[in-house]
């Protein structure tokens, strides 16, 4: 489910959606279970992501959310919690 505009949304709101949507995203594209998604797991060490796995789970994120994210920025995002971290603080503004 693709959000157009965040705007329509109060800010607790976005970010319960901002969780739900990552989270979809890392059961469709690692195929892990989602209950081992917490804040604290590793993307790579304990989901096992690859190279590959990694920018194609950037693509997904930038094109679900409609933005972009810089490979710096992208190389420093290890766990689920970093990355939602990061998302509220680019898409929550």
């Amino acid at each position: 489910m693709k959000i157009t505009t965040w705007n329509e949304f109060v800010s607790e709101d976005k970010e319960d959606k901002i969780q739900e949507i990552l989270k979809n995203i890392l059961v469709e594209f690692m195929g892990v279970d989602r209950g081992r998604i917490y804040p604290e797991v590793r993307i790579v060490d304990d989901l096992g992501a690859d190279s590959l796995d990694q920018m194609e789970l950037v693509i997904a994120v930038e094109e679900e959310f409609s933005i972009s994210i810089p490979d710096e920025d992208a190389k420093k995002i290890q766990t689920f919690g970093q990355a939602l971290t990061y998302l509220k603080e680019h898409v929550c503004k």
